[in-house]
């Protein structure tokens, strides 16, 4: 690794985003780890040139406040300890601007730890190709390739890293956008001659999640399945060991650390099962969203594709609130399309971050045709944001509000409601479930 690091060990801070990616602005790589990380692994770390110990509100674990293993202060590494007295109240640790944090650690950074401003996505690229090489030798990965930004960008790093070595399956599970598995087959097969295996699991996945109503539960059969449909693929292949996914940072930190509770099991972090039989490859894993879309400039991606709305795993599983039903889940699919195809008519498309529509597991009364009708909301949600663990919400005008009821109300069956989510992240999160 050509970068110098800067540790950050999670005491209970609850900003421990903001500061890894204050130091990254000061163009020094930054990791986050639990308090109790082992010597032997941070030794496994190479060019660390300090630790930041991030203490706050949560310190407290199990009745007891935690702190850093002995050998943290006696390494020899410059040390920066951050803790108020936020285990016994809710006042921050830092400053509730970026920049002001950054400030604050610039000169610990550069002063005290000695280190090089030379993180950069092309040393990041760099190290991230050797690693693959290193680990993976002459053996096969599995690429589970939703045409995504996150998978797009490891489906890259990995063609740079192994080439024809890469076996990417896609699966349609039937909960994608309108057309999405035509463009995947076309973009990747067609266009960027990858070794592209297109799995139709629509059926199998539905069946699954038929009756399942919990959020949680549904986004744990939905990862589960996914392992499922890869080790079929990969026994008709020879040599598959490794597994690699898009995972990103949020998607780790929402999944829970050993001082935060759990927001939401992603597919890819909180689904997969105890008897896997693959290791896992997940290169972009340390990486924030603006970080991976760098990222994927710098490979050489497309614009088109590196700044692609982010969809979540789950797919719009996770917009069909409750029990998934057929007709419900073509709701959300045939108002998510009228919804993508009026925001790119309004030029809305390139300046807010995410957008979609869900629709939950509960009907109202309407009039249709002169009668009594009992059908489903629409509920329209559009976020912009930075690093996906903050948003704010984008206001919208009303002639495109109307122009978009309109459509959704007199071409989506089943549903005689349009509602806007209006709600910043925290305290609710960007997708429903």
């Amino acid at each position: 690794m050509k970068q110098d690091m800067i540790l950050i060990f999670d005491l209970g801070c609850t900003e421990n985003a903001r500061v890894a990616r204050a130091v990254r602005a000061l163009g020094v790589y930054s990791e986050i780890h639990p308090y109790d990380l082992a010597q032997s692994e941070m030794e496994k770390m190479p060019n660390v040139r300090g630790i930041i110990l991030n203490g706050g509100p949560n310190r407290v674990v199990n009745g007891a406040a935690i702190d850093a293993p002995a050998w943290v202060y006696t390494c020899g590494l410059p040390l920066f300890a951050v803790d108020h007295p936020a285990v016994e109240n809710d006042l921050p640790a830092w400053p509730e601007d970026d920049q002001t944090i950054a400030e604050c650690l610039r000169p610990f950074v550069f002063d005290v730890c000695n280190a090089q401003a030379n993180w950069s996505m092309e040393n990041f690229i760099e190290d991230q190709v050797a690693l693959i090489r290193r680990r993976v030798g002459d053996k096969k990965v599995l690429l589970a390739l939703s045409g995504g930004v996150d998978s797009s960008v490891v489906a890259a790093l990995l063609i740079k890293a192994i080439g024809r070595q890469l076996v990417c399956v896609h699966v349609n599970h039937g909960l994608l956008r309108q057309g999405e598995p035509e463009q995947v087959v076309q973009v990747f097969r067609e266009e960027m001659n990858a070794d592209l295996v297109y799995v139709d699991a629509v059926d199998r996945f539905l069946d699954k999640l038929e009756n399942v109503a919990d959020p949680e539960q549904k986004r744990k059969i939905i990862g589960a399945e996914f392992i499922r449909v890869f080790e079929e693929e990969a026994r008709k292949l020879e040599g598959i060991d490794f597994l690699a996914q898009g995972t990103i940072y949020p998607d780790i930190l929402e999944s829970g650390t050993k001082t935060a509770a759990v927001v939401k099991s992603h597919h890819n972090t909180g689904g997969l099962p105890d008897d896997l039989k693959f290791e896992l490859v997940e290169p972009i894993s340390q990486l924030f969203k603006d970080e991976v879309r760098a990222c994927g400039l710098a490979l050489g991606l497309p614009a088109s594709m590196v700044y692609r709305q982010p969809f979540p795993g789950p797919g719009l599983g996770v917009r069909c609130t409750g029990a998934i039903t057929r007709d419900r889940l073509e709701a959300v699919r045939h108002s998510d399309a009228i919804l993508r195809e009026e925001f790119a008519n309004a030029g809305l498309d390139q300046t807010v971050w995410q957008y979609f529509t869900v629709v939950p597991d509960f009907k109202s009364t309407g009039v249709r045709d002169g009668a009594r009708c009992y059908d489903w909301p629409v509920i329209i949600r559009a976020v912009n944001t930075v690093d996906a663990m903050t948003a704010e919400v984008e206001e919208l005008s009303w002639p495109l509000m109307h122009k978009i009821t309109n459509r959704i109300l007199a071409e989506v069956k089943g549903v005689n409601r349009v509602l806007v989510d209006i709600s910043p992240k925290p305290p609710a999160t960007i997708e429903w479930e």
